[in-house]
């Protein structure tokens, strides 16, 4: 179900998108919590911290959990597996008071003399990486509730099902997108289900406080957005350039056959790209008189030749002059945009195909480096065989992501927001790692 936790993270960030606001801090669960709650945080441009519980274990069988305790002196027990195992008082304070003193020393050595986000007045969202028995999600929904959190909200990619039902004394609102019917533990679900260490935990919270304290520390600085004329090989071309601020990428798209800068679902994609502080530029491949020319239309080597033509300018605008690029295109405007990432002399960081014809460009496909993504819905058969087909002619870093429900147009309820979600990740991971060198 999940590659990793990051995937797990942004899949889970996918479904908590009406959370986005000023007055939520995300909150991970140490240790493998907090690879999945730092995803969520990029994705809702949310503070990060910890919230510190420990479980509680049965002394003769310490994987089995007989509760838990967490910061602010908070203890919560499971009281039929205290009764069963026939725990005593004295056996129950030593591990409590074993478990209590690894809270202190983990929650300062995670923040590393950072402050505690404050929770009063504010929605604590907690993530873990999934839920079994629910122990140690309970303590920190109750740890949350003492630090003042108004709302409390538990979030996790994958919990049995019913899993809310559990939680309804702690939280205001469960978030699990999947609840199988066999469930037998959270590793399962996951590829790689490898341990998270303390230090990883540590990198992490550091790198997103840097992160925002870089970006607040920042001179303010005011977006772009304009209509633009682009000159290509004695051609005008007509588009909409906007760079949101503290961009740290710019995408251009290619639209496809019948299509223009004005497609309603372009536009809808490149508003969620630029609420993830990527620029954008929508524009025009032909002009009013050559769109109605089918030969232009399918014309791949004209439309990439445009394509890069229109980078060459974007690139020497001070609006996004050394940004990392990428391309996001659909139907013909994808093998458009894979032919034209296949120059070399284009360093295109990132390529995303929504509902696309890369197979139109199979000639070129093994000279692209770009990382490249693949976006088909599961019912646009055709064209979903086209794809697993093009994709064997590439040599870069690639996914085939299918959207389940999908039609070529992905006009299903809630298909086109998954696909840009998707396309969202792509390009922001990438930028990324474009801007590391």
């Amino acid at each position: 179900m999940f590659a990793n936790r990051q995937d797990a993270g942004r899949q889970l960030a996918r479904s908590l998108q009406d959370l986005r606001g000023p007055d939520v801090v995300v909150l991970g669960l140490p240790r493998g919590g907090v690879p999945v709650a730092y995803e969520v945080a990029r994705a809702l441009d949310a503070p990060l911290d910890v919230i510190v519980v420990r479980k509680l274990g049965v002394p003769f069988q310490p994987e089995l959990a007989m509760g838990a305790v967490g910061e602010e002196g908070v203890t919560v027990l499971n009281p039929e597996v205290v009764r069963m195992a026939h725990v005593s008082e004295e056996e129950m304070a030593s591990v409590e008071r074993r478990e209590r003193r690894t809270v202190g020393e983990r929650a300062a050595r995670f923040r590393a003399g950072r402050p505690r986000i404050s929770l009063e007045g504010r929605t604590a969202l907690i993530v873990d990486d999934g839920v079994a028995t629910g122990a140690t999600a309970r303590a920190a929904c109750k740890v949350a509730r003492a630090l003042g959190a108004e709302r409390v909200v538990l979030a996790v990619p994958v919990g049995p099902e019913g899993v809310a039902r559990r939680f309804r004394d702690d939280a205001d609102e469960v978030v699990c997108p999947e609840q199988p019917p066999v469930f037998y533990a959270v590793g399962q679900f996951y590829s790689d289900f490898s341990q998270t260490h303390d230090d990883e935990v540590t990198a992490l919270l550091h790198r997103w406080a840097d992160e925002v304290a870089s970006r607040d520390s920042a001179p303010a600085a005011e977006g772009l957005d304009e209509d633009v004329e682009i000159d290509v090989a004695g051609v005008t071309l007509a588009g909409r350039l906007t760079v949101p601020a503290g961009a740290h990428g710019v995408v251009l798209f290619a639209h496809g056959s019948g299509s223009s800068r004005h497609s309603p679902r372009n536009r809808y994609v490149a508003g969620v790209l630029q609420r993830a502080r990527v620029g954008t530029l929508l524009f025009d491949l032909l002009t009013t008189a050559e769109e109605h020319d089918r030969r232009m239309v399918f014309d791949i080597d004209l439309l990439a030749v445009r394509l890069a033509g229109a980078t060459v300018w974007v690139r020497r605008h001070p609006a996004v002059a050394g940004l990392p690029i990428g391309y996001f295109g659909a139907s013909t405007g994808a093998a458009a945009a894979l032919w034209a990432a296949a120059d070399p002399d284009q360093d295109v960081a990132a390529v995303v195909s929504r509902g696309g014809r890369p197979d139109l460009a199979i000639p070129q496909l093994h000279h692209v480096r770009a990382a490249t993504l693949l976006i088909v819905g599961s019912r646009d058969t055709l064209v979903l065989d086209l794809n697993r087909e093009a994709q064997r002619h590439l040599r870069c870093e690639n996914h085939l992501a299918v959207v389940p429900g999908a039609t070529h147009l992905f006009e299903e309820p809630g298909t086109l927001a998954q696909a840009a979600g998707l396309a969202r990740d792509w390009f922001s991971d990438h930028f990324q790692k474009a801007a590391a060198g």
